[in-house]
């Protein structure tokens, strides 16, 4: 599924996150001074709905995209959605610069036969032209990326039941990058020029996304959510699951709660955070990152930024673009802002509307 023509515009899409818990949805329109929230809508699944970021209930996915489109305008017919970056085989390679499109397009086909562990006749492939090679200026880094296809058909057939056109099938982390643009302006000035580390704490997953000057460097997948923290309080204080996910947002929760549970779930995360940057010094051949921006559900669990900018010495936030560059009807702005950053994937979905994009 490799593709032929550049178009300079793409059609407005909703960008659509499709969880462990819930689907997200947001869809976004380009301002002077950056973009605003037309709409957002989210719907809970059904429990084991997606698992590992794997659709296993078809119909349960459907029926909260229904609730999605209903939330959507009529005029709004294409869609951009996300596979996990784990299903995803990514690699950089190096090609001919004089290479027009078609040329290049061939030439990759034969590199991937060699290098995917698959039947071409399985996988949807793609590309995309980074930069000049830094060692050889005759030659091109180009980043090929091939997911099996059914993980991708089965995102497509969902959406197309409820009449949405699937445009853009994106890898989560890139889109976690890819919105960094519009929590730049939260960072100190420069951040734009600096490595800035994007941390999603999902459910399940934590998915991570280095973004350096406006391009995303590095990504990786964590198998470790809040649904640990979640079942933490449910054994501690025998609450039933709905209880205890209520309790961790609202925080009515027992005095001792602090070093029963919570002081030991950020540890973990700690840890988690830690590993991940390790890895990624070692690549990158950095010291360390110069910010770190959480997202995601468990984003705003107490603490969490001073522990890091403690522990690690890099200084950390938590997402909210309502403070960059992303603006919102006061009505949507007061119901959003409290659970903003759970929709940084969304939006850097819902973002692809105005970059350029391949039919």
């Amino acid at each position: 599924m490799l593709s032929k023509f550049w178009k300079r515009q793409a059609p407005q899409m909703v960008g659509i996150d499709i969880g462990s818990h819930e689907i997200k949805a947001i869809l976004l329109s380009k301002t002077a001074d950056g973009y605003k929230i037309q709409n957002y809508i989210s719907a809970p699944l059904r429990k084991g709905a997606v698992v590992d970021h794997e659709i296993r209930d078809s119909e349960a996915v459907i029926e909260s995209l229904r609730h999605i489109k209903r939330g959507l305008p009529k005029s709004i017919k294409s869609a951009a959605v996300a596979v996990s970056g784990s299903a995803v085989m990514t690699k950089v390679i190096y090609m001919d610069a004089s290479l027009n499109e078609e040329e290049m397009e061939a030439q990759i086909e034969i590199e991937a036969d060699n290098l995917i562990p698959y039947s071409l006749d399985e996988v949807s492939i793609d590309f995309e032209t980074l930069q000049a090679n830094t060692t050889d200026p005759t030659k091109v880094d180009v980043l090929l990326s091939a997911c099996r296809t059914d993980n991708i058909d089965t995102r497509m057939d969902s959406l197309d039941a409820i009449e949405l056109d699937t445009k853009v099938v994106d890898v989560e982390a890139y889109a976690l990058g890819r919105s960094s643009e519009l929590i730049l302006a939260q960072l100190p000035e420069g951040a734009n020029e600096k490595s800035v580390v994007l941390v999603d704490i999902g459910a399940n997953m934590t998915t991570f996304a280095v973004v350096e000057h406006g391009e995303t460097t590095f990504i990786r997948e964590q198998a470790f959510g809040g649904e640990l923290f979640t079942q933490s309080i449910l054994s501690f204080y025998g609450m039933p699951y709905d209880e205890a996910e209520n309790a961790k947002i609202t925080g009515e929760l027992p005095r001792n709660y602090m070093f029963e549970v919570l002081s030991p779930f950020q540890t973990q995360l700690l840890q988690q955070i830690k590993r991940t940057l390790q890895i990624y010094c070692a690549a990158s051949g950095k010291d360390k990152v110069d910010y770190i921006v959480l997202c995601g559900g468990t984003a705003k669990l107490e603490g969490m930024t001073a522990l890091l900018t403690n522990e690690l010495g890099v200084h950390s936030i938590v997402a909210d673009p309502f403070q960059g560059c992303l603006h919102a009807e006061d009505d949507i702005k007061n119901q959003l802002k409290p659970s903003i950053s759970k929709y940084m994937v969304a939006c850097g979905l819902a973002l692809r509307s105005y970059a350029q994009w391949r039919t």
